[in-house]
């Protein structure tokens, strides 16, 4: 008989066995009985290697799986059995690590241990059937387990000596980090973590509502195993005695959910300095929710984070965000910051999840047909430009006595919101909460500017709705049939309600109406805890950041700012729509849509690098995600950028064109000139085009370099079509001419429509070469900035135009075009060109989305087909850009909260 004794920092537990039957015996009356019986069916134990298997389970609860192994050694002399153990653990872990969701790039060989929740475990048990009650669905709750379960196998061992893990979870604006960061910490505290700490943001709003989750959903079911160092109306005050709450006896977990503030966070430093010599075995995990906010590039948030990290000799830093620009920016090689060098996990968008894309739509990603991306629900409506003023300051001399004026768009939507919520009312469905969202400014005297007004037409439209006045009738009549005929209820599984069913409880929705000032300086908040709130809130950075807004249908907003971060974390009309999915509507400007597509594209672009580098088993210290740039926005603040490099870019098997246009008329005409410059000097090369006039297409085979580049220099792309970088382009042909003697000679296309056709324009490109042109409507909405925006120009048989192929090309996939391409024309690159009429008006099927396209002058579109390198690519320097703000009257986040002293 040998005596193992395990020691784990606790009074130890000498487990006595020998390597016969009789001794197994004895190790599995030790695991618990629900645990033998989960693993076994309720019956016996099957084989010998299930028995052992269950020995190293439970020691696992007291070592690492590595010391495990070794403590069953000294048992065993039968090698081949414990490799069994071994490989069983193992391709437990790996179905965990290599999970198709939630995606996961992790550090080289990093040993995961974690292979699920077992059936003794107190904390994850009680989540879950809180959940249940809440109405969650079987399947929601097991999303929710293996994407928790995936985090947690990514966190060192808590039993190991020391550990420093850092990693990053990225997952979409109000998609539920915060239940999936709870239930991360329910199933670290069930395996032995002690000391819980929850970066929850910069205001106390935030900071009280994740204190009151993480206590419903994880102190209350187990209170005698949780002792809090804050509540939901005191920050982190340092308690007397501090070694007592990591003393060796003390079997609580400790939970602290606290504030980026200096002195908070100093405080909390201080303390925990106390209790040096009993932090040697209290296993830390570390969230930073927000974890682009204030953690990162910051002089003082930031040094005292990692100090905190420093203290702790077991600590795993994990931080949430949906927004990781700055995060992915850090500096690797600087080991004491936070870069995520050890995994970053790249959650699923939930099922029903109102994120950027489902509401602004995209654009095309490499190798994407833009018909078949989605293009967003009819959900925006426009604030024009000329009504800004009337509802935020001109500039800053202007705030002092600024008086907003409630009419044009902003009336709409607040007539609009009061019809949403009669509406619910009438189904019964959902949340009770209603909420209208009015974000103009960040000024806090500009917020209460609209207490007056906004109270003022709810009592007017509530005495008139009460005395039957038929004009306000008729017009909420009007909005509602206006937004209900664009919108269709069916498609999200709701039943189209009609206006006379609403009118009888419109008054009471009014009336239950209140008109919050929502801000730092403001007494009267939100306050959802205290029964249903019908509730128009005014506020900036309160109500910008992390807060949910329960119930919120209507958004009015028109803040300008200059970073990708902040601006798509101040969309709070992302999340869940249950039994209203229909009824959200957003107003904003023309300019600020274009930004939120935008930022929905680089969303994409970078959850798909994360998916890409894990195909390609990279490692967040190779990890270089690119984020696609614009001209007027920064992807994060200048201050997080500075270790920023530029992005690579190839253009190898890519398909890229043209989607905006100037309206500016010497714009289009220099287009003009530079087309038909490139056709007739390819004709004056003797170079003969394929087909002609009848089919209304032309086609070019072996056209000099030469000539493409001279169109490209003189050819003017739009500035927003960023992969149209004429500097790009014109910089990667050369390479591939250089150093792989590719893309010498192009084949120019000219896609039209055959002449004669009633209504259809001419246009010439030489007198020899002359086309019906093409018609392309814009997507709706008034003309932003002097831009249309087409969508899409090429189809797929226009970029198979030069391949032979059996079959219709409008059959053909992109992957089938590239391996066309690649295989007969493997050397040679293909440029379309479109005349676009100027006239251009939509299709019977497009005239709910599309508006005439209203130039003066014809269009040119561009269309480049790359071929795909069967070797290694030419890379190009893809340049940040950066707008000329200095005309641009920009509200930057206010941060001072980081540095106000706490009372």
């Amino acid at each position: 008989m040998v005596a193992i004794r395990v020691t784990n920092g606790s009074p130890c537990a000498i487990v006595d066995v020998t390597w016969q039957m009789r001794g197994l015996e004895r190790i599995r009356s030790k695991v618990p009985a629900e645990t033998r019986s989960a693993r076994t069916g309720g019956g016996s134990v099957s084989s010998k290697l299930d028995q052992v298997y269950e020995v190293f389970l439970h020691l696992l609860e007291s070592v690492t799986p590595d010391e495990a192994i070794r403590h069953m050694e000294i048992l065993n002399g039968d090698q081949e059995l414990l490799q069994q153990v071994r490989d069983r653990h193992e391709q437990e872990t790996i179905k965990i690590k290599e999970r198709e969701e939630p995606r996961s790039v992790v550090l080289g060989n990093r040993f995961t241990w974690y292979t699920g929740p077992r059936p003794k475990d107190k904390c994850w048990p009680a989540i879950k059937g809180l959940l249940a009650k809440d109405g969650w669905s079987d399947s929601s709750i097991e999303n929710l387990d293996a994407a928790s379960t995936k985090v947690v196998s990514m966190l060192s061992h808590p039993k190991e000596k020391a550990f420093s893990t850092r990693g990053l979870v990225v997952g979409y604006v109000q998609s539920g980090k915060t239940t999936n960061f709870t239930a991360v910490m329910a199933k670290a505290a069930d395996r032995g973590y002690k000391l819980f700490i929850v970066l929850a943001g910069i205001h106390n709003g935030l900071r009280r509502q994740t204190q009151l989750r993480l206590e419903q959903q994880l102190v209350k079911p187990n209170p005698s195993g949780w002792m809090q160092l804050t509540d939901p109306d005191k920050d982190f005050y340092p308690p007397a005695n501090a070694a007592a709450y990591f003393a060796t006896a003390n079997k609580q977990h400790v939970l602290c959910v606290i504030k980026k503030n200096r002195t908070v966070l100093e405080k909390f430093d201080q303390w925990l300095a106390s209790a040096k010599e009993h932090l040697r075995d209290s296993p830390a995990l570390i969230i930073d929710d927000e974890a682009d906010q204030a953690t990162v590039a910051t002089g003082t948030i930031n040094p005292l984070i990692c100090r905190i990290l420093n203290r702790l000799p077991k600590s795993a830093y994990v931080g949430y965000t949906a927004t990781p620009f700055a995060n992915l920016l850090i500096d690797p090689s600087v080991p004491e910051d936070l870069y995520p060098k050890d995994f970053i996990v790249n959650l699923p968008q939930p099922e029903g999840h109102f994120g950027t894309e489902v509401l602004f739509g995209r654009d095309a990603l490499d190798g994407e047909d833009p018909e078949d991306v989605f293009d967003g629900h009819d959900m925006i409506r426009d604030v024009p430009d000329g009504e800004v003023h009337l509802v935020r300051p001109a500039s800053k001399t202007e705030v002092d006595g600024f008086m907003p004026t409630i009419s044009g768009s902003l009336r709409d939507a607040i007539l609009y919101f009061w019809l949403t919520t009669a509406a619910r009312r009438v189904r019964g469905k959902g949340k009770a909460h209603c909420t209208m969202l009015i974000h103009t400014s960040v000024n806090t005297s500009v917020h209460n500017s609209f207490g007056p007004p906004l109270r003022g037409l709810r009592e007017k439209c509530l005495r008139a709705v009460e005395a039957g006045e038929q004009d306000l009738l008729d017009e909420f009549q009007a909005i509602w049939e206006k937004e209900t005929g664009r919108v269709d209820a069916a498609l999200f599984g709701e039943r189209a309600l009609q206006f006379s069913e609403l009118e009888p409880v419109l008054a009471e929705a009014i009336r239950s109406c209140k008109i919050v000032m929502d801000n730092s300086s403001s007494k009267d908040r939100l306050d959802y805890e205290n029964g249903p709130v019908t509730a128009i809130a005014v506020g900036g950075n309160t109500l910008s950041r992390g807060l949910t807004l329960e119930g919120l249908a209507v958004s009015y907003f028109v803040r300008a700012v200059s970073a990708y971060d902040t601006l798509l974390q101040m969309g709070r009309w992302f999340g869940y729509r249950n039994g209203y999915a229909d009824l959200p509507r957003i107003w904003m400007t023309d300019e600020l849509r274009d930004w939120f597509r935008h930022l929905a594209t680089v969303e994409n672009e970078m959850r798909r690098d994360i998916d890409v580098y894990m195909v390609e088993d990279k490692t967040p210290m190779q990890f270089a995600v690119r984020l696609r740039t614009h001209p007027k926005l920064r992807v994060t603040a200048a201050a997080k950028m500075r270790d920023a490099v530029k992005a690579e870019f190839a253009y190898g098997g890519q398909r890229i064109q043209t989607r905006y246009f100037k309206t500016d008329p010497e714009w289009l005409r220099n287009n003009q000139r530079a087309a038909r410059e490139l056709i007739s000097g390819s004709i004056a090369d003797q170079v003969t085009p394929e087909s002609g006039t009848t089919s209304g297409r032309f086609l070019f085979r072996g056209v000099s370099h030469e000539r493409i580049l001279q169109f490209l220099a003189s050819y003017r792309f739009h500035e927003r079509s960023q992969e149209c970088d004429t500097g790009l382009i014109t910089a990667y042909i050369k390479r591939r001419i250089t150093s792989a003697s590719a893309l010498r000679r192009w084949n120019v296309a000219i896609v039209g429509n055959p002449l004669g056709r009633p209504d259809t324009r001419m246009f010439e490109f030489t007198p020899d070469v002359q086309v019906g042109q093409n018609t392309r409507a814009r997507l709706r909405g008034a003309i932003t900035d002097g831009t249309v925006d087409i969508k899409t120009l090429m189809s797929r048989r226009d970029a198979a135009i030069d391949l032979r192929f059996t079959g219709s090309a409008s059959d053909l996939t992109e992957t089938q075009i590239v391996d066309l391409r690649r295989a007969q024309l493997p050397s040679t690159g293909l440029l379309v060109l479109y005349a676009i009429d100027k006239n251009s008006t939509p299709h019977k099927k497009t005239e709910a989305s599309r508006d005439p396209l209203g130039l003066v002058e014809d269009a040119i579109g561009v269309g480049l087909v790359f071929p795909k390198p069967s070797g290694q690519d030419n890379a190009v320097k893809w340049t940040y850009v950066s707008a000329d703000l200095s005309k641009v009257d920009i509200e930057e986040e206010d941060l001072t909260v980081l540095y106000e002293e706490e009372r």
